[in-house]
């Protein structure tokens, strides 16, 4: 019973994945970083990578968002215009599933959705 189980939620958070061809990333606004703002999973258009940004104001990060971009625009920053502020904003990227997930409830299931897979392909190849 525990190896159908396995496998079960092997196929279904395994295999749909690597059939997409599209990358999935968290989506926040460009909001002020104390703001509390539950990510939308969302899916970038080919080409595309996930996004971190911050937003600095002297020493003090004020602003943050995240999504998906093209290449060019990672590891740059831009000035910004917020609430009559000039925010420098800090572009960082990766191009894993989800990998902008700034801890809570989406990082912490994407660490058991790795976990469950392996330990079910050790079940499953295993015996």
């Amino acid at each position: 019973m525990l190896q159908l189980l396995f496998v079960t939620v092997f196929f279904f958070y395994l295999v749909p994945s690597t059939l997409c061809g599209n990358l999935g990333c968290l989506y926040r606004p460009l909001i002020e970083k104390d703001i509390t703002f539950q990510p939308l999973a969302i899916e970038c258009p080919r080409n595309e990578v996930c996004y971190k940004a911050e937003g600095h104001y002297g020493g003090h990060i004020g602003l943050s968002s995240s999504g998906c971009m093209t290449r060019k625009v990672c590891g740059q920053e831009r000035d910004v215009f917020y609430r009559g502020v000039v925010y420098t904003l800090s572009y960082s990227c990766c191009n894993w599933a989800y990998c902008n997930a700034c801890g809570g409830l989406f990082a912490n299931t994407f660490v058991i959705i790795i976990i469950v897979t392996l330990v079910t392909v050790a079940e499953v190849f295993g015996r």
